[in-house]
């Protein structure tokens, strides 16, 4: 059995810890859960720091439980929250399930016959029969008004800043999520609950009712929110959230997002976020210190990470989708690239259509340049860039006698030209 507070606390992943639970986890195996929002059909980054320490749990021999919160994402949860969130039907919530396993299989074991794989559980399934008498019968009475009050969530919520004020639907949402350690106490014998540091409250209601209705004892761990050494919110870009999702985040956006952390984040998120052993991160860390222009930390946390949520092969295309903006890629590397990644290399990129029966009779360069997607003023400053050698099609060089035809395509559509060494202007057959 393999310490797993010792890990977690070196790796910077352990913020509150209720006393007993190393010498409890160390015992014998053990079962503990994480609860998982289900209101989209991907995970996004802000979840990996949950799931990373589910798999560290597994890894420490004991027995790791994915809860897919399909009764409280009915609900909504008032932690850290401003407001109530949309509340989502059964369809909905189960397709989201399915694609939360799918994404979790790539860091937890599911499959296996070890007594410790992993398992992904609903608390829908035990919810959806609990009538509301029922409930505020066998669980309700167990906990007081002024203990739940006293929770943070619920303060922060009710005070003057907060205009909306709380529902009485989200101000039962501990007593839910108590009920959902109970219930996994009572049938899978999980004894510990994980979770975000705002998700401390929710998850000693939960100790509180194994204790009063089960007589039992059980525990909880939060680990740190994850935060950025500038202020700005961590798991976000200017687009929104990082997805697990390929269809929503690329794998280069992906890798992007990781290579561009701070030196301080990169110390940090290296621990957390890849499972690199103490010595070969205090290493890197070291080597990192000596030369940090080479970014050493950024590029292995994005190379670990993006193989563990993607592949080797997205990782390989994302490091040829970065180098084109600043190596020497060729035309053949660019025409490898599909069409989203084409679009995120060169997002923000200025762009022009052109008609593809224009394409396909042939347009001369300087028509191109100028006329057609207005990167040149006229057709004297095309003329004289074209004479200086500083025009590219597709990464390759043209002269003034260069027509543009079909066969100049990238993936049928597009076409990059490019001005010196850094103007680039993107454009789009139609």
């Amino acid at each position: 059995m393999k310490n797993f507070i010792e890990e977690v606390t070196w790796r910077g992943m352990l913020h509150d810890v209720m006393p007993g639970t190393e010498e409890h986890l160390m015992e014998q195996m053990r079962v503990a859960y994480v609860g998982i929002d289900p209101t989209a059909d991907s995970l996004h980054i802000g979840h990996l720091v949950g799931v990373m320490l589910l798999k560290h749990f597994q890894l420490s021999g004991h027995k790791p439980l994915a809860l897919v919160g399909g009764a409280t994402g009915m609900i909504g949860d008032p932690s850290g929250k401003s407001n109530e969130r949309n509340l989502l039907d059964e369809p909905t919530l189960r397709h989201n399930q399915e694609s939360i396993r799918a994404q979790l299989s790539r860091f937890l074991d599911f499959t296996s016959d070890a007594a410790n794989a992993a398992e992904l559980v609903n608390n829908y399934d035990w919810m959806k029969n609990f009538s509301f008498l029922d409930f505020i019968r066998d669980v309700g009475k167990h906990i007081t008004v002024n203990y739940m009050m006293a929770k943070d969530s619920v303060k922060k919520r009710l005070t003057s800043e907060a205009a909306e004020g709380m529902s009485f639907t989200e101000f039962t949402y501990q007593l839910v999520q108590g009920y959902d350690f109970l219930h996994l106490y009572r049938d899978k014998s999980c004894t510990l609950q994980m979770g975000g540091s705002d998700q401390w409250g929710n998850i000693t209601t939960g100790t509180e009712l194994v204790r009063r209705i089960a007589s039992g004892k059980a525990y909880a761990l939060t680990c740190p929110l994850i935060t950025k050494a500038d202020g700005t919110k961590f798991g976000k870009s200017e687009g929104g959230n990082i997805w697990l999702d390929s269809a929503r985040t690329s794998p280069y956006k992906f890798y992007q997002y990781w290579l561009n952390t701070s030196d301080v984040d990169a110390e940090k998120y290296i621990k957390i976020f890849t499972f690199l052993s103490k010595e070969e991160i205090e290493d890197l860390t070291e080597k990192h210190r000596e030369t940090p222009h080479l970014r050493l930390l950024q590029k292995r946390l994005a190379e670990e990470i993006t193989i563990m949520v993607h592949s080797k092969e997205d990782l390989d295309n994302a490091i040829k989708a970065s180098a084109i903006l600043f190596g020497n890629s060729t035309s053949d590397d660019l025409k490898q690239l599909d069409e989203a990644t084409f679009l995120d290399v060169f997002e923000g990129v200025p762009q022009a259509e052109i008609a593809k029966s224009e394409i396909e009779s042939g347009i001369d360069i300087i028509t191109v340049l100028n006329e057609k997607t207005s990167f040149f003023k006229s057709n004297g400053e095309a003329r004289r860039a074209l004479t200086a050698n500083s025009i590219s099609v597709n990464r390759e060089k043209v002269a003034e006698d260069f027509v543009l035809s079909t066969k100049d395509l990238i993936n049928n559509q597009f076409v990059l030209l490019q001005s010196g060494k850094k103007n680039y202007f993107v454009v789009r057959v139609v």
